[in-house]
């Protein structure tokens, strides 16, 4: 993922981007003798479409699930921390750019900048340390399994803070999801390399730093738009994760570095940071967090299979059994 949207004021359902209007007539406008009664026919309700919002979240799904292997790339010749850190200063001058451009600087509370700030710790700083180091001591086809976890965890976390209610299919959900995680993580046994299974255990705080992020935007107000939140937490959690690998970046050999690496590193900050940070941020935004974070089943399945065919990392028999207990147990979650 390279996982990690947004926002408070949530509506129940979502609403096509740039598409407002009245589903209703207001009474009175339209005399009933205006229309014979006989001729009156109410109209047929819309068949549920596949919205925008829909369209949308989906390629942040491919996006995110094909970043692994892109990270994957460039850390075969560029250390985590550097990468991280050079990925997340040009991402911060694009994002911080792209606000200016389109809504200008404005002033926000003291109580919602604080929480962003926040946010901002947890969903970048945190997040990105958990997610470049633990993608660089596993595979990464691993990385994009164990992300299944998320929405179950974004689910659990939102009930724990009465956000959801805890249901009797989230509990089998929940049950389902740990399954599935004990599966991926010890399907290659004891002869497993002990940095591999720290690299797993990077990966699953790095699912539920992107949980808390997730479920905490929602409690921002509906005023600060989906750019705002985006760009307000990230240019907050920056200078952590930028700090934290200059020593690294000073010590780089850039003669060693191709031109894919460092088209990785550009890409990896563009695409998967701004732009699917943004999108995600105003799909949570539009149809909840739950919903949205539903979709991230699918990144674990772009994940593993970008990895198969560009590096290989074939996935065991009971590791993508246990990718589809998770999102077996999200599926369950989510019915009503």
């Amino acid at each position: 993922m390279g996982a990690r949207s947004y926002h408070a004021g949530l509506a129940d359902e979502p609403v096509p981007w740039g598409k407002v209007g009245l589903h209703a007539r207001a009474p009175g406008l339209i005399p009933s003798r205006a229309v014979p009664s006989s001729t009156v026919t109410a109209p047929a309700a819309p068949a549920r479409t596949f919205s925008s919002s829909d369209l949308a979240i989906l390629g942040v799904v491919i996006v995110w699930g094909s970043n692994y292997t892109v990270v994957k790339e460039a850390l075969d010749t560029i250390p985590p921390l550097a990468f991280m850190s050079l990925r997340f200063t040009i991402a911060s001058v694009a994002m911080a750019a792209l606000l200016w451009k389109v809504e200008g600087w404005k002033p926000l509370s003291r109580p919602v900048f604080l929480k962003l700030a926040g946010l901002g710790l947890v969903g970048n700083t945190a997040y990105q340390l958990c997610f470049i180091l633990g993608v660089a001591n596993t595979t990464a086809a691993n990385s994009g399994l164990l992300t299944a976890t998320t929405p179950v965890l974004v689910a659990g976390l939102g009930a724990a803070l009465g956000v959801d209610r805890l249901t009797r299919p989230l509990v089998t959900s929940l049950s389902l999801a740990v399954v599935g995680m004990l599966m991926i993580v010890l399907a290659r046994g004891p002869s497993m390399a002990g940095g591999s299974r720290l690299g797993d255990g990077l990966i699953l705080g790095a699912c539920v730093c992107w949980a808390v992020y997730t479920v905490g935007i929602r409690s921002v107000g509906s005023e600060v738009s989906a750019l705002r939140v985006t760009a307000i937490t990230m240019l907050t959690g920056a200078p952590g994760v930028i700090l934290a690998g200059i020593p690294s970046v000073l010590e780089l050999d850039t003669a060693s570095i191709g031109v894919g690496s460092w088209l990785g590193v550009v890409y990896s900050a563009l695409i998967p940071l701004v732009v699917a940070y943004y999108i995600w941020g105003r799909t949570v935004q539009q149809v909840g967090s739950a919903r949205a974070s539903l979709y991230n089943t699918g990144v674990p399945v772009v994940a593993a299979l970008t990895a198969w065919v560009v590096r290989g990392d074939r996935p065991t028999g009971v590791q993508l059994l246990g990718a589809a207990f998770i999102i077996t147990g999200v599926l369950l979650g989510r019915r009503k």
